[in-house]
């Protein structure tokens, strides 16, 4: 008799668990119908929603796919991958890791896009004072030597061009390579903490799959469905 009111704890324990995984269950399957075609349509992965952004000069590249895409998408987020997903959300645990790693994705964003705004600029002083230079040059330079002249400057105008374009793609080859990274932490930290669907790849199908967990997970967090918290 002494064990009874520890398994009569448990048991209810296990009640509310199997209620709150329902809860979770039925609130992804809601939300799988709700997904726009953006979300079906392929943004790079969890990371990568911000690459092409970056690489543009804006705080993600997109690939693009059938708005049919939609429809397979939502067909590959069976029940089963909801239920594990539900699983995983239940105590909570999950919300504040993809928080955690949003975070961080927006940060590591933020300082790529700095990195190639001052590049830019680097490149527009650069132009701006080249300019300055072969004007001034032109102005001191005797008419009949001017031609010389004018043919040296474009050849130092080319070869500042070649270099800016140059720095310009290694800047974003930097820009993809670091996401690429962030990426795969991502998909690992997840993995490891048993949230369904996720691993290391860069399969784009699969990437696509992921980002749409993710949106699930964070439009859960949005209604307050954190453990401890009843509203769905």
């Amino acid at each position: 008799m002494e064990r009874y009111p520890g398994a009569l704890d448990e048991a209810v324990d296990g009640a509310r668990q199997q209620e709150r995984h329902y809860q979770l269950l039925s609130a992804l399957q809601s939300l799988v119908k709700e997904l726009p075609r953006c979300a079906a349509a392929g943004r790079a992965g969890p990371g990568r929603a911000g690459a092409g952004r970056a690489a543009e000069a804006g705080p993600g590249p997109a690939r693009a796919h059938r708005p049919s895409a939609r429809s397979s998408f939502q067909q590959r987020l069976s029940y089963t991958t909801l239920s594990d997903l539900a699983l995983a959300l239940l105590d909570g645990t999950v919300f504040e890791i993809v928080q955690g790693l949003l975070e961080i994705q927006h940060l590591t964003e933020k300082s790529l896009y700095n990195q190639r705004l001052r590049l830019q600029n680097e490149h527009r002083v650069l132009r701006q004072v080249l300019r300055q230079k072969h004007q001034e040059a032109q102005q001191a330079c005797r008419p009949h030597n001017l031609p010389v002249l004018q043919a040296a400057q474009q050849r130092e105008l080319e070869a500042v061009e070649h270099r800016i374009r140059e720095e310009q793609r290694a800047m974003d080859q930097k820009i993809v390579l670091e996401l690429d990274r962030k990426v795969a932490d991502q998909q690992s930290t997840l993995e490891k903490a048993g949230v369904a669907g996720f691993y290391v790849t860069t399969n784009p199908q699969e990437l696509t799959l992921q980002m749409n967990l993710l949106e699930l997970i964070r439009k859960l967090q949005q209604r307050g469905c954190q453990a401890g918290k009843t509203a769905l």
